[in-house]
């Protein structure tokens, strides 16, 4: 199955008052996601991994002990990581459901406390990378980060929160000051129901 480029679920600009600017949607989706789609088809073709489904391909040539990922895992990773930051993200303002926000405090203490050890995860992250919330196997929540395109799936994990920490996600609209990008994140950006729906 060749990867495909999604469309944004909004337009260019309907972040752009919440913190992120057409421009970057532009570069990051337009430009960046679309390098990942056609690198990833070009390093898949005639290979075992052609017509695999994506989750495979990226637990198939995943390896632990690696420096540096294959190209391979590296784009089908980013293709995949950023599928799920744009449905992560939204212009609704909505308002994190009951449902969530219970399961937070009592695997965090509170939701104050989980956006503090999320945006210390992003920040923390040296280089590029994510910071993710996941459910582990056993239903319990947990905030981690991975280094480049690495993603929970690698893990066993499930995904319910993902940030973009490469430059590429906030230099255009914070510069250099990612803990001010994560903030506005959590505060502002992030889909909650779309985070729930995924538990």
């Amino acid at each position: 199955m060749a990867f495909e480029l999604p469309d944004l679920p909004y337009s260019h600009d309907a972040l752009a008052d919440l913190g992120m600017s057409r421009e970057t949607l532009e570069y990051h989706h337009d430009i960046h996601h679309k390098a990942y789609v056609d690198n990833g088809n070009k390093l898949i073709a005639g290979t075992e991994w052609e017509g695999r489904d994506l989750e495979e391909i990226i637990t198939g040539t995943y390896a632990s002990d690696a420096v540096a990922q294959n190209g391979i895992f590296n784009n089908a990773s980013q293709h995949w990581n950023h599928m799920q930051f744009w449905e992560m993200m939204g212009p609704g303002g909505n308002d994190m459901p009951s449902e969530l926000e219970a399961r937070i405090k009592e695997c965090f203490g509170s939701v104050d406390q989980f956006k503090s050890d999320f945006a210390a995860a992003g920040a923390g992250q040296f280089g590029s990378g994510w910071c993710w919330l996941v459910a582990e196997t056993d239903g319990s929540l947990k905030v981690t980060k991975t280094e480049n395109g690495v993603n929970p799936l690698c893990f066993g994990q499930k995904a319910l929160l993902g940030c973009d920490v490469w430059e590429h996600s906030y230099y255009i609209d914070f510069r250099n000051k990612r803990p001010a990008y994560l903030s506005n994140f959590l505060d502002k950006l992030v889909n909650w129901e779309n985070v729930a729906s995924r538990l």
